[in-house]
């Protein structure tokens, strides 16, 4: 049996330590087994909140006439501190859960589409029941539970569907909401708060003549990934915030599939960072520009003081270079949006004076820093090569099956990998381009960025926007480059995924398992 197939059923067991005696066991049957004494069960402790989640179809209003047929996650807390689950105002994007960490935490999800459906907790660390694995969907009409507690840091997470081969739409149509973790090293930060603290989701997306959300038409857009013509602004068009003349936190989530932004102000005002996909970081980065691809999400401290009653600020994307292949598969040129113009996001309208006397705070926080050298593999990085040959994108040339892995993709429990994402495909290099990595279970740290020869003219475009800092659960690997990563896989076993978060990528089966045992 080659590599790519899953272990020899011997050599599976005798990995997990298992008697080969056992091997009759079904793979299936020797994760649950393997999971039972580490992961938070069912029923194990009561929880400090109970949310009930579902998702369902329905039509919204987004454009003038007739309404827009959606789907939505909707929200109901059962348990817990009141302000738990709330709305983005006028939207059918969210809820947004708002958690404190070391809270025990159940979601009771209820599947009232017409399809198979399973929720991933993005960017939180949770028992692979709890993280979305699509061997864990469920039917139309079916209900299951979500128990975990809450372990991650202060930062902005977020919930959407992992469903095999139907994430990309199922997002698309509209399930997609926010997780707000706070946290006492937060807590004692004099950041804005309530209604100044503002969630951004960013999206593109199309609509047809009659105001329908128009998806995939053609092979070669699932290759390059969808890209929309529209841009929304949590779930709305053309959208206007009317702010004052204080301090502001933007939470800002790609939401999109496919579609990667350059965060610029339009009267050329630097950004100025506070936080990443996990969490704050050590201390404010400022930025003239800000990349951010479909998964990652950046916390921008925006100070509007100063200006006047009617002034506007635009944030854009600017111009940029190099994610889309050079064979000229489609990268959305000639469309409204091609991918890497420059184009409006949202418009900030100073509406209302307020006195604001809030510092912005040298110190944010305390990150632990890792070490390459306390790797477990630190001489024998674990590399993951992405590659888009025959209109396949693969893996280390492998695509995702549901519960195998190969040898290289085992890990110990409770230990440090060194991992590195490699994008030189050059026998198929005009059909490179950039993939958002997206791994499972805890934030990791990016240790360093390589540039190979031959790329740099498009990757100046956008070097300077990376945020790697901070911790980190998804990161954009250009064509050409390769990204190290430091990992740990602590506290639970069972398969979590890795993956291309261009969801179409995704659904394209650019997915693989690792199999954390004890």
């Amino acid at each position: 049996m080659s590599d790519a197939a899953d272990l020899s059923r011997r050599t599976f067991l005798r990995s997990i330590g298992l008697s080969v005696v056992a091997a009759a066991v079904a793979p299936e049957r020797l994760f649950a087994a393997d999971e039972q004494n580490l992961q938070d069960r069912p029923g194990q402790s009561e929880p400090d909140v109970e949310i009930g989640m579902t998702a369902r179809p329905a039509e919204v209003s987004i454009l003038p006439g007739r309404s827009t047929k959606v789907w939505m996650f909707s929200g109901e807390l059962v348990k817990g501190p009141p302000g738990t689950v709330t709305a983005i105002p006028d939207s059918y994007l969210g809820p947004i859960l708002r958690l404190r960490q070391g809270q025990k935490v159940r979601v009771r999800f209820h599947n009232k589409l017409p399809e198979s459906c399973v929720i991933h907790q993005h960017g939180m660390h949770v028992p692979e029941k709890a993280d979305g694995h699509p061997r864990h969907q469920i039917d139309s009409g079916q209900t299951s539970a979500y128990e975990f507690t809450v372990m991650n840091r202060a930062g902005t997470y977020w919930f959407h569907p992992h469903t095999d081969k139907r994430t990309a739409e199922q997002a698309y149509f509209g399930l997609a909401g926010l997780i707000l973790v706070t946290d006492a090293e937060e807590q004692s930060l004099d950041l804005p708060r309530d209604e100044h603290d503002i969630p951004v989701i960013i999206q593109d997306r199309s609509f047809d003549a009659q105001n329908q959300l128009r998806y995939i038409a053609h092979r070669h857009d699932r290759w390059r990934g969808f890209l929309g013509d529209r841009i929304l602004v949590n779930g709305k068009l053309d959208f206007v915030f009317p702010l004052a003349t204080r301090v502001y936190r933007l939470r800002i989530l790609n939401g999109s599939n496919s579609r990667i932004y350059k965060l610029t102000w339009s009267d050329g005002s630097p950004l100025t960072v506070i936080g990443t996909d996990g969490g704050l970081l050590e201390s404010p980065e400022v930025r003239n520009y800000v990349m951010l691809a479909p998964g990652e999400r950046v916390d921008l401290w925006a100070d509007f003081r100063g200006r006047k009653l009617g002034d506007e600020i635009t944030l854009r994307s600017s111009p940029f270079s190099g994610v889309m292949p050079m064979m000229g598969m489609g990268g959305g040129m000639g469309a409204a949006l091609p991918h890497g113009g420059e184009y409006p996001i949202m418009v900030i309208r100073i509406a209302r004076e307020e006195a604001d006397q809030r510092v912005l705070p040298r110190r944010l926080s305390q990150i632990q820093r890792y070490r390459p050298q306390d790797a477990t593999n630190a001489k024998t990085p674990r590399s993951i090569h992405l590659s888009m040959r025959g209109m396949a994108p693969q893996l280390n040339g492998r695509s995702f099956e549901m519960t195998r892995v190969t040898r290289d993709e085992i890990i110990p429990l409770n230990t440090l990998q060194l991992l590195e994402f490699v994008n030189r495909d050059y026998r198929a290099r005009g059909m490179m381009m950039a993939h958002p990595m997206h791994i499972h279970g805890q934030q990791f740290q990016v240790l360093n960025r390589e540039m190979a020869q031959g790329f740099e003219r498009q990757y100046a475009t956008v070097s300077q926007g990376f945020v790697d800092n901070g911790w980190k659960d998804t990161v954009l690997v250009m064509p050409g480059e390769k990204v190290t990563i430091l990992k740990r896989f602590d506290h639970y076993t069972g398969l979590f995924l890795y993956h291309c978060h261009n969801l179409e990528h995704e659904d394209l089966d650019m997915m693989r398992n690792f199999l954390v045992q004890a």
